[in-house]
């Protein structure tokens, strides 16, 4: 082999590996652990989570589900063994949590490109708080479902860097959403105004439009009518990390298409629309599409 086949060699062998690193599909925790309210949808989002990674290839998933065991609330008049013994289990229960949420220390995480928040709630033992933060920082993706705004509402760095904090929500109601940023590709293909036909639809704390992008807002009260700017999804840069949120995700329907889903309220093509939405969203967290 001569001096210029062996050059030409090395150059096709370097144009490859960066080509096959290149390809290589984003490594994304999904964590739907709860320690307050937990949503029937969880395992529907599982699934569908699953499949927009197998189907797009840009992406695998790796959960943190919720662990077995956690003990059901107690009667108001529950005796006192039978709160000794609701204590013992909840303990029990908080070991495996604590367990379960390794996944999320900062050696761990060095596995990942991204976590995705998908209803969490309530306060999660997550084992370094400051070193999750930091770790967004430094050019990780966070990706934040419905409920994730429900969850750490003691921990003021949590809410500044999601852009916003659950406060309430009404009845389920049929909403307009406007599209802030058809450029964006969690709205690319969504129309100037979609309407979503049955959703919970949350209002938030601690949410200041100029601090985040909005990619979808109501201009007027969903229930009330009244005009105003909500929020219900958007985007931002938290250090040299990006972080998506949407609100929208309560409901089954909202997640999957199937026709032949019992008490369907929103059609398979919104579900469809929601489901391109979330890819968007994970692909312009993890840095795929900008």
């Amino acid at each position: 082999m001569n001096i210029k086949t062996s050059f030409l060699c090395v150059l096709t062998f370097a144009f490859l590996a960066a080509v096959s690193l290149q390809a290589a599909p984003k490594r994304l925790l999904v964590v739907t652990t709860t320690t307050g309210f937990r949503h029937s949808s969880i395992p529907t989002a599982e699934k569908i989570l699953s499949q927009l990674a197998q189907s797009s290839g840009e992406f695998t998933v790796d959960f943190v589900h919720q662990p077995p065991g956690k003990p059901a609330g107690l009667s108001k008049d529950a005796t006192d063994a039978q709160k000794a013994e609701y204590a013992e289990a909840e303990e029990k229960w908080e070991v495996t949590l604590r367990a379960a949420l390794e996944k999320l220390s900062p050696a761990s995480l060095a596995n990942y490109d991204g976590v995705a928040f998908v209803s969490t709630t309530g306060d999660l033992p997550i084992p370094d708080k400051t070193g999750f933060l930091d770790w967004i920082k430094a050019g990780h993706a966070f990706i934040g479902i419905h409920a994730a705004s429900d969850t750490f509402h003691n921990w003021p760095g949590y809410i500044d860097m999601l852009g916003g904090e659950f406060k309430r929500h009404g009845r389920q109601v049929s909403v307009d959403c406007l599209n802030q940023d058809p450029s964006n590709p969690a709205t690319a293909g969504l129309p100037k105004v979609w309407t979503i036909q049955q959703e919970e639809i949350y209002q938030f704390k601690n949410y200041d439009p100029a601090k985040v992008h909005d990619l979808l807002i109501l201009d007027k009260h969903p229930e009330s009518g009244d005009p105003g700017h909500y929020g219900v999804c958007w985007c931002k840069n938290y250090g040299d990390g990006r972080v998506f949120y949407t609100s929208l995700g309560h409901r089954e329907d909202i997640w999957d298409a199937d026709p032949n889903m019992p008490d369907r309220k929103n059609s398979p093509e919104i579900s469809k629309a929601y489901q391109a939405h979330v890819l968007g969203g994970i692909e312009w967290a993890l840095g795929i599409k900008k």
